[in-house]
């Protein structure tokens, strides 16, 4: 069994940032590929960002390219969503999740594994 547990959420202002946390525990968290998505109010649940077991391949959504940053620790079980320059429009739960593949993939049916989510709000 897998369990992920998602912190770091919280209220922040246009232009601010948050660094995201995702612990893992249960089954062997370092050798497969972890991301990140998010869900707004009235949206579909969306990809966020990606990344290998090694942390040597990231995959990012195009409207956080350049903003955020996915990181991973392995000895700690732990996967970081670090989110600078925050829009308004970053405004959302978002989730980790464990794929069961060493892919960094975009696809949700990829990941078997999810949190139940942080919230994070932006405000204008």
């Amino acid at each position: 069994q897998v369990q992920l547990v998602e912190s770091g959420g919280g209220l922040v202002q246009a232009g601010g940032s948050l660094r995201l946390s995702c612990t893992a525990s249960g089954r062997t968290f370092s050798t497969v590929a972890m991301a990140w998505f998010r869900q707004a109010p009235g949206e579909e649940r969306e990809f966020v960002a990606a990344i290998s077991w090694a942390g040597s391949m990231t995959n990012y959504a195009d409207s956080v390219k350049g903003r955020f940053t996915i990181t991973r620790d392995n000895a700690k079980n732990t996967l970081y969503l670090q989110m600078n320059s925050l829009k308004p429009e970053d405004t959302a739960v978002y989730y980790c999740a464990r794929s069961t593949r060493n892919i960094a993939s975009k696809e949700q049916n990829e990941y078997s594994y999810w949190g139940q989510g942080t919230q994070v709000t932006v405000s204008s």
